[in-house]
């Protein structure tokens, strides 16, 4: 008799039938249940990262490959072309990889980066740290487009265009991110800076839409080293000055909130947003302008790092762990969609990857003191890209 045909189904016996139809229920249950598992996931689901990146140790390992990029790229700002400038180490300084807590961190695969953001766009906003790491980026990618070349619209001061790819990364300087321009005395001379608090810097106004994902920073310029009480900054808000006055980091805080409320305000929901913590500084034996040095040879020990950093020590290199929990707590408070990019831990056992003395001009260390918060290229902000690039992949919609 033929299985299924109204006479057999008519006659079977019940528990026959009963068992027959349990079969068939469990058969379907399992083909349905390994079908949707071999489905690819869904584009509105974003897979997390591996595990915390941000925590982890630094291991020597001599047999790393070599960097993806050398002295000849383009991209290179001079001060940081290590290679270029013949900084002594710089095969001992780029075999040291970072490992994360309970996972790997796989090297930035370039051509494979590229074609996960083809047709879209990276855009960078801060200071010179931000800068040093886009121009890690720019001569990373490089690798999977030579063709690349020079961008510098839209009020960028650094970028490239990956024509191979269609994708555009750009760096907007902005160190306070916030509008400020210097103001004149009553008899002419140039005095205070004036900070309009609620108004982002024109650097970066009006180009946010152009960008699908965006890299914030800001810190290493709120101090009194680059606006002693001669040239402070003076705050105001909606056009007028803020009584009482606001100190330095008072400024900050209250730039934070309104640049983080504009960003939340202004930048597509789409877009993908981070937030770049503070890069840590080495001098030792004084500050930049004190004969401060970062001539070591190899990364500080784990039980070395609060001596060095640690706010409550008072020591010259304080400020990153200080203007870290700042933005932690606004970001954290505000609920914000800003993701955090916290390089700072991994970055302050390197107190062995700086330029130091190795600044490519001559009288630059006579001039500015030994470079000990820029990286050398390539280096520490290479570790910065995998990071990044790894971020960037598992919080974007797979295509």
């Amino acid at each position: 008799m033929e299985f299924g045909s109204r006479r057999t189904y008519t006659t079977m016996p019940s528990k026959l039938r009963s068992s027959r139809l349990l079969l068939i229920s469990l058969l379907l249950l399992l083909f349905y249940s390994t079908t949707l598992l071999r489905r690819p996931t869904t584009p509105n689901i974003l897979s997390p990262p591996p595990c915390d990146l941000f925590s982890g140790r630094w291991v020597y390992t001599p047999e790393t490959p070599k960097p993806l990029y050398d002295e000849t790229c383009p991209f290179h700002r001079n001060a940081w072309n290590c290679l270029k400038n013949k900084r002594e180490n710089m095969e001992v300084i780029n075999s040291w990889r970072w490992v994360p807590d309970g996972c790997g961190l796989s090297r930035i695969d370039p051509t494979r980066f590229l074609g996960r953001m083809r047709n879209k766009n990276i855009g960078f906003v801060g200071d010179s740290l931000n800068e040093n790491l886009v121009v890690s980026l720019l001569c990373i990618l490089r690798v999977a487009d030579p063709s690349a070349v020079k961008w510098k619209k839209k009020k960028a001061w650094r970028g490239a265009y990956f024509p191979k790819f269609n994708v555009t990364v750009a760096y907007h300087r902005s160190v306070l991110l916030a509008k400020y321009n210097r103001e004149a005395n009553e008899d002419g001379v140039k005095g205070a800076y004036r900070v309009d608090v609620d108004v982002p810097a024109d650097e970066w106004i009006n180009v946010t839409s152009f960008y699908h994902v965006l890299i914030f920073n800001s810190g290493h310029w709120w101090g009194y080293d680059k606006f002693p009480k001669e040239t402070p900054l003076v705050f105001y808000r909606k056009g007028k000055p803020i009584h009482p006055p606001l100190d330095i980091i008072q400024g900050f805080e209250v730039v934070l909130q309104h640049m983080v409320s504009y960003i939340q305000r202004q930048v597509p929901a789409k877009t993908l947003k981070f937030w770049r913590l503070q890069s840590p500084r080495h001098f030792y034996g004084g500050d930049w302008n004190q004969n401060g040095s970062c001539l070591l040879d190899k990364p500080l020990a784990k039980d070395q790092l609060d001596l060095w950093f640690d706010p409550r020590n008072n020591g010259v290199n304080k400020e990153a762990r200080r203007i870290n929990q700042i933005i932690k707590s606004e970001l954290q408070n505000t609920e914000s969609e800003i993701k955090l990019l916290d390089l700072t831990h991994l970055s302050e056992y390197r107190a062995d990857a700086h330029p130091a003395i190795w600044l490519g001009k001559q009288d630059a260390v006579a001039i500015w003191g030994q470079d000990c918060m820029h990286w050398c290229l390539p280096g520490v902000p290479d570790t910065w890209v995998d990071i990044l690039a790894e971020l960037i992949l598992s919080n974007s919609k797979t295509e």
